[in-house]
């Protein structure tokens, strides 16, 4: 039997060099050279990656408080003058009287409820002006629309709620606060009494004077406006906001406004006011038993007519809409004609674009803002709101 030689040959020195032999400096460097291009290439796309999402995920949100606060403002708007089963005399066609409930001054959106300052001519006018328009703080409000981002609007909505106290998604019947009930009877109606709108006294009832008392609901108020921030004095957000009209202790007044939607930077509101009369006729067609067909005569030239309370329009809007201003206030007789609303809102996205510029000019109706020439995006929404419950009473059947 041989014995394994104490030498190696020199096939297995051969071998044995090659298992030793590893990778050169030259192969080294360029295996991580080659490591690094691709880390690289990795690391950009991860961080492009990032970016367009995040990009992505601010255009969504700024979309969606966009939709959001548009919706918003156009259900209230829409709901805007609904009173139950009321309707003004000065808005009812087959009124045989000239109405006396015509608004004559525009009411003050922020007084605190009393007895001594609701009166029956301040209610009368809360109810025939359902929406009001400012472009800054109303006389009486500085407490209530606080910190309002400067030149933007104010908008006042007032409506009964639509539902009735207790019911399903209603609140339910709270003691202190303001309700309003109105009357179907007729000897109520009669009597001088078609509604009531306090926080007691509501025995009004049904039709056919049955003792059955009628529905009552909560009165609305809404004033929505832009804050210059959203939690935080100076957080820079502008944010649309809303004080409601409640019940805060013994007090009934507008309370400290709320936050709603972020990042919406500009509101913009216009009226479309029903200014026409409907016949050119000396009639007045509120006491003649026989009505006039508005679309068998012309439009009375005289448009010192067109704000009286017994020239009601067709529910149309007339002329071009007009924006309640400082310089050019809104009238009663225009906000008791307004039969629909325009509304403007620029949204902003929360955060910068880096390396984008605004330079863009942004038209919100017939006003126009920018260029703001920072990194925020931006964009328009806007719709129009007809008020059903001021327009629909004027249409000729």
């Amino acid at each position: 039997m041989s014995q394994p030689s104490l030498f190696p040959t020199p096939a297995s020195r051969c071998a044995h060099a090659a298992r030793a032999t590893g990778f050169t400096l030259i192969e080294l460097m360029i295996s991580i050279v080659i490591s690094m291009v691709v880390l690289i290439a990795l690391v950009s796309l991860l961080v492009s990656t990032n970016r367009n999402n995040g990009e992505l995920a601010r255009t969504n949100s700024q979309i969606e408080n966009g939709r959001f606060a548009i919706q918003l403002l156009q259900g209230d708007v829409a709901q805007a003058g609904f009173w139950g089963a009321y309707v003004p005399s000065f808005d009812d066609l087959s009124a045989a009287g000239a109405p006396t409930d015509a608004p004559d001054a525009v009411p003050a959106p922020c007084l605190a409820y009393s007895a001594a300052n609701w009166d029956a001519a301040y209610k009368k006018n809360l109810m025939g002006i359902p929406v009001q328009g400012y472009d800054a703080a109303p006389s009486g409000c500085s407490s209530v629309v606080a910190s309002k981002k400067a030149d933007t609007d104010v908008l006042v909505v007032r409506h009964a709620e639509g539902c009735v106290p207790g019911a399903a998604n209603c609140d339910a019947d709270t003691t202190g606060r303001l309700y309003f009930q109105a009357s179907l009877c007729e000897s109520d109606i009669t009597g001088g009494t078609p509604y009531v709108l306090d926080t007691t006294g509501f025995t009004l009832q049904i039709k056919g004077c049955t003792g059955t008392l009628a529905e009552k609901r909560r009165f609305i108020s809404n004033i929505y406006y832009i804050r210059d921030y959203a939690t935080t004095a100076g957080d820079g957000i502008p944010t649309l906001v809303r004080s409601q009209f409640d019940l805060a202790g013994t007090s009934l007044a507008h309370q400290t406004a709320v936050p709603l939607i972020e990042g919406i930077e500009h509101l913009k509101v216009e009226y479309g006011i029903d200014d026409k009369t409907r016949c050119n006729t000396s009639v007045d067609y509120t006491t003649a038993i026989t009505r006039i067909n508005p679309s068998s005569c012309a439009i009375d030239a005289d448009t010192s007519k067109n704000t009286l309370p017994t020239n009601r329009g067709d529910g149309i809007p007339d002329g071009a809409y007009v924006r309640c201003t400082t310089a050019a206030p809104c009238t009663a007789a225009q906000l008791s004609n307004a039969v629909s609303v325009k509304i403007y809102v620029l949204a902003r996205s929360k955060e910068t674009t880096p390396g984008y510029t605004d330079s863009k000019t942004y038209a919100l109706g017939t006003s126009t803002v920018g260029p703001f020439n920072d990194s925020y995006k931006r964009h328009v929404f806007s719709t129009t709101v007809r008020l059903v419950n001021v327009a629909g009473r004027r249409e000729t059947p």
